[in-house]
């Protein structure tokens, strides 16, 4: 979905810190690009093929940044549509006027989490991430984790669509993890961690639903002190390419690029079926009680 030009941005509800470093422990849940780096370790794939997939794992040298932060320089939607950054700020912005009243309905009280845009490595509370893991939501910090190069990798190493629901899909699902924050389901996923039909497969599937609903409500829900939506209506093209997206990220497809065969006793994501199914199941719902991927006895 493209953004309404004169929206206004809330650049305070990010973080840059692109250059940053980071030590040691482990990431949170993330969107599935760090899969292919795991894989690479039980199945013995070559590390040139897995560069190939999800690019360097090493970070890169920190890069200084001068003055204030660029993100103070996304200001409004006419913004959005043309920087990445400013597009991922924009995307957290509509997601966290959307999800208070919304889940103010069942009785859940919304916190903002922290949008952290970063290059090469990061410190988290949950330890630290290397751009090779791809997106992610540290449920230690509240914050949820984007490097902007992995976009253009769900493009061109992924094969997903590029429109801009592509790239607002992977927001959305990183917030959709917060959300089973803070309904108490997010720490299923260490109890049954692999298998097409685990509890981590069932957690990343719901966070995926979880998205599908706010991309229902996206261009209805006005932004704070606006009667103006952050995003325009949105379109069966954008509904395609949120879709790609989600398709792109499976578990079999990433297995089958990594190795030439799938292995569904290994996956923690979900296939691309799976998830382009409870994305949609989001979507067409816009029911948070019709993403309880754990009551259901087969994703």
């Amino acid at each position: 979905m493209t953004f309404n030009e004169g929206a206004r941005l809330d650049p305070s509800q990010a973080e840059d810190r692109r250059g940053g470093m980071g030590r040691g422990g482990k990431v949170g849940l993330g969107l599935g690009g760090g899969i292919v780096v795991l894989l690479g370790a039980l199945l013995g794939i070559n590390p040139d093929l897995l560069a190939a997939l999800v690019g360097d794992g090493g970070a890169p040298p920190a890069v200084e940044q001068s003055g204030a932060s660029a993100l103070e320089n996304c200001q409004t939607g006419a913004d959005a549509n043309e920087r990445l950054d400013c597009r991922i700020l924009g995307t957290a912005n509509s997601l966290n006027s959307f999800w208070p009243g919304y889940l103010n309905q069942y009785g859940v009280a919304y916190s903002i989490p922290k949008t952290v845009i970063f290059t090469g490595q990061v410190s988290t509370a949950c330890g630290a991430a290397s751009s090779a893991v791809g997106p992610f939501y540290c449920p230690g910090d509240n914050k949820a984790y984007f490097d902007p190069d992995f976009f253009s990798q769900l493009e061109t190493q992924f094969g997903s669509s590029g429109g801009p629901l592509a790239q607002e899909y992977v927001v959305a699902h990183e917030f959709g993890h917060h959300v089973q924050n803070l309904t108490g389901t997010i720490g299923k996923a260490q109890q049954d961690a692999r298998g097409a039909q685990s509890a981590a497969v069932r957690t990343e599937l719901q966070a995926d639903c979880y998205a599908g609903i706010w991309m229902r409500y996206a261009s209805s829900t006005p932004a704070p002190g606006s009667s103006q939506p952050y995003l325009k209506t949105l379109t069966q093209a954008d509904l395609n390419d949120a879709l790609s997206a989600a398709s792109s990220v499976g578990d079999d497809r990433i297995q089958q690029a990594a190795s030439g065969h799938t292995n569904p006793e290994s996956w923690s994501h979900g296939s691309s079926e799976q998830r382009q199914k409870w994305l949609y199941t989001g979507y067409q719902s816009a029911d948070l009680a019709a993403c309880d991927t754990f009551a259901v006895p087969k994703v």
